[in-house]
Formats: C-alpha cells, structure tokens, sequence
C-alpha cells in the first residue's frame, strides 16, 4: 500500500505527463485542479522542478527568451513517467484520522471543561461556511478534476459535521445524566 504521502513532484509529474509546461503553467494547472487546496507559491514550483530534474525525473525541453525573464518549458522523462505510474499503481492507506486537529481541539476543550456546546456550535458554524463556499465553487468549476477534488473535501468536511453533531449529541446526553462531561 501506498504511504498516504503525495510530493508536489509527484502531482507536478502529472501535468508534465499531459504536455510539456514552464513553471508559470505547472503552477496554474495545480490551482485549477485542485481549487480547495492552497495555492501553491511559485518558488515551491521552481524548488521543485529543480528536484526533479537532478533526480532525472524532468528535463528542459526548451528555454524561450523574450522581453521578461527566460521562460524554461519542462517535460517528462521516461524516469519520470514510470515513478508516475508506479505512484499511480498504489492503493493509498485508508487514514485513521484519530489525531485530527479538530478531534484533538474538541477532546481537549472537553477535558478542561470548556463550554462543549459553545465550541461545538463555533465549530459546526464554521463548517458550514466553509462548504457553502466551496459548494458554490464546485458549481462555478468548469473542469471535472477541480469538481471532483472539492467533492472529496466537501465529502470530508460533511463527515466532521456529522462527527461535530454527534459529539454535541453525546455530551449533552452525558451532562444530562451525569451532571457534567
């Protein structure tokens, strides 16, 4: 099984493996395919590429000069093409997500007697703003790989809703009958 652990090289190798690109287009087609992830900073692009291509995994297929800076178009190796597809190839580990932040934060607001249905309600607010933004971008997505990835973090974000929910649910049943979390 896979580690669960995706280098940007590796996300990177994938565009280059549609058509050669130079940094300013590996950069955009990261955003536009993965919109509900951060924008990825053009440095880590270029520190990136840089790696790759020591590591054989990329090659300059051409340097285009003109009135800005040199503009280096990347493309795939044959190395490159298989450590993708071995990449692809791999079943990815199901994650336990017991060590979320969010879990851990509630866990810890509860055990220190904190407000639980203050915090859970922040929380659940929170949460839905987030999804209704991303709902919204979901629509506005014109390409199925950007659709497809805010559907996983949409999917996501709706099961810690349940969990928020249901963890609410818990602790009101236990302070009811026990006078206290």
């Amino acid at each position: 099984m896979h580690t669960g652990v995706v280098s940007l090289g590796t996300v990177l190798l994938g565009v280059l493996a549609q058509a050669p690109a130079h940094g300013y287009d590996l950069k955009q087609a990261h955003d536009d395919r993965f919109p509900s992830a951060r924008p990825l900073a053009y440095a880590q692009v270029y520190s990136t590429l840089g790696r790759l291509q020591r590591d054989g995994l990329v090659e300059v297929l051409e340097t285009v000069k003109g009135a800005g800076p040199d503009r280096t178009v990347y493309t795939i190796t044959d190395a490159g093409r298989h450590q993708l597809a071995d990449w692809l190839a791999a079943v990815e580990e199901p994650g336990p997500y017991s060590a979320d932040e969010l879990v851990r934060k509630t866990i810890t607001a509860l055990l220190l007697g904190k407000d639980a249905d203050d915090f859970l309600h922040r929380q659940r607010a929170a949460y839905l703003t987030v999804m209704r933004t991303l709902t919204r971008q979901r629509n506005e997505a014109a390409e199925l790989g950007a659709q497809l990835a805010i559907d996983h973090t949409l999917t996501h974000l709706d099961a810690d809703l349940r969990w928020l929910e249901e963890t609410r649910d818990r602790v009101a049943q236990r302070s009811s009958s026990s006078g206290g979390p």
